[in-house]
């Protein structure tokens, strides 16, 4: 036995090597207090990401975007603050080069079919977030329940905070791992994260997966999007685009 491989008898707390024994209360109190920590880990981070997205919308300076949110997320938005929308208050408008304008609420989006994605979400900034679960509705339903005209190239996405932006191709808008997401980690979407509904376009960087989403408009070609007139790529495939070499999300 090598030095470093001995026990410390002062580390121990008792002369003979041993140790102090630890008193059956002892044990009893650490295994309690480990549980009630498992139970009320949830309810404590729930609160630190309400809390930290209220001061997000409130923040001028933009500094309470480099902390940390719930699951390794960041909190951000383009505008001083975001409106909240409820069930009662949600819409969703479908329209532009289609047959058939729609409008759905959220109990809409709720009934129909929901396909559920597991994927590591990476922001063009360096940070991701693996393996995380979104569930909502396949944009390529909502544009086939419409009826895409021929002349039809793109869409474009606008967001209820009032200035936020998106587009895909027609192409990458029927992929099936881009969804109208109404849930995020195996809950409904916060209204920090972008609720009560936002885009989730899996295999592009995350500026791509619009927050607040409230129109989805079908257009003759792409509109570059809030962060591509600032910019970034149109086209920001993980690893493939904005100089980045980040390993692809699919």
């Amino acid at each position: 036995m090598t030095r470093d491989d001995r026990p410390d008898r002062a580390a121990g707390g008792g002369r003979d090597g041993q140790g102090t024994p630890v008193g059956r209360r002892v044990v009893l109190g650490m295994l309690a207090a480990g549980a009630a920590g498992v139970a009320t880990a949830p309810l404590l981070q729930r609160a630190y990401d309400s809390a930290l997205g209220a001061a997000a919308q409130k923040d001028p300076t933009g500094l309470s975007g480099l902390l940390p949110g719930g699951g390794g997320f960041r909190y951000y938005s383009v505008t001083g603050s975001v409106p909240e929308k409820d069930a009662h208050h949600y819409r969703l408008t479908v329209d532009g080069l289609v047959r058939h304008r729609a409008g759905y609420s959220l109990a809409d989006l709720r009934r129909m079919p929901q396909t559920r994605l597991v994927r590591d979400v990476q922001c063009v900034t360096g940070w991701r977030v693996p393996g995380t679960p979104f569930e909502g509705v396949r944009l390529s339903a909502l544009l086939d329940a419409a009826g895409v005209r021929p002349e039809a190239r793109a869409v474009r996405f606008t967001c209820f905070d009032g200035a936020y932006s998106e587009s895909l191709t027609l192409e990458q808008a029927r992929r099936d791992d881009v969804l109208v997401a109404l849930r995020m980690q195996d809950r409904p979407l916060a209204h920090a994260h972008g609720g009560p509904v936002r885009l989730y376009v899996a295999p592009m960087y995350f500026y791509k997966s619009a927050k607040w989403l409230s129109g989805i408009t079908v257009t003759e070609q792409v509109e570059p999007g809030y962060w591509e007139d600032r910019g970034y790529d149109v086209d920001a495939w993980v690893g493939r685009s904005n100089g980045r070499d980040d390993a692809p999300t699919t």
